[in-house]
């Protein structure tokens, strides 16, 4: 069993994101153990890039100053290093194509088995274009978790059957962010999801106010909630 699939053995699971970095990495990771002290279950750590276009004002401006302030992939897994000394649930990186690809493919995912990260989700890199990474990822034992869109539709099943760690199930259009409500049919897309693969689904990207917040389906079939960023 992988480490990112006994985050969800009791059903659902939490899964908080930090920008690293932001406003440095000793506050990262005093943010990364506070998290897992509140019950998070599953660590998402945000590598800072230049060009975060999935990302939505509050999380730009968290790369933006992290950046600034001279973080660096390298002191990034340094972090993940010294957090891995106390902190034992998953952590995966999220970050952008281009900044696998500038450090190297294959040095970049030897250094995350090296300091203990469990998979890789990339929002830039398509399902269609996932081969030049979603191997090399595989190959170090990593999970190359795939992203599903409400624009995914006829690709859904096809996304799923192949998917790694767990799915993250994208809410709604657009960037991170708060949203006033979500109209997202989640149920019909998790069924769908469902009827191809038995991994573990998180929703993420956006939530909605916390007076327009839905519950979510409460069965071990249903999705578990990826966090907005804390950074």
């Amino acid at each position: 069993m992988s480490n990112i699939k006994r985050a969800f053995d009791h059903g659902k699971a939490f899964i908080a994101f930090i920008t690293c970095g932001d406003p440095d990495l000793a506050t990262t990771a005093a943010c990364v153990r506070e998290a897992v002290r509140g019950g998070a279950d599953l660590i998402e750590l945000g590598i800072p890039f230049s060009d975060p276009t999935a990302e939505g004002p509050v999380i730009q401006a968290a790369n933006e100053r992290a950046i600034k302030d001279g973080v660096t992939t390298d002191g990034i897994f340094q972090l993940v290093q010294e957090l891995r000394k106390d902190v034992t649930v998953p952590m995966v990186f999220m970050t952008y194509a281009n900044v696998v690809y500038s450090y190297g493919i294959k040095r970049f995912f030897e250094r995350c088995v090296e300091t203990g990260i469990d998979g890789m989700i990339l929002p830039d890199v398509p399902y269609e274009e996932k081969e030049e990474f979603a191997p090399a990822c595989r190959a170090h034992g990593l999970s190359f978790i795939s992203l599903i869109a409400p624009t995914s539709e006829h690709r859904v099943a096809m996304i799923a059957k192949e998917a790694e760690g767990f799915l993250y199930i994208v809410s709604s259009m657009g960037v991170t962010g708060v949203r006033s409500e979500i109209t997202t049919d989640i149920g019909a897309m998790v069924k769908l999801v469902r009827e191809n693969t038995s991994i573990p689904c998180a929703v993420g990207l956006a939530s909605p106010r916390p007076n327009r917040r839905r519950r979510w389906p409460t069965s071990p079939t249903g999705p578990s909630w990826a966090a907005p960023s804390c950074g």
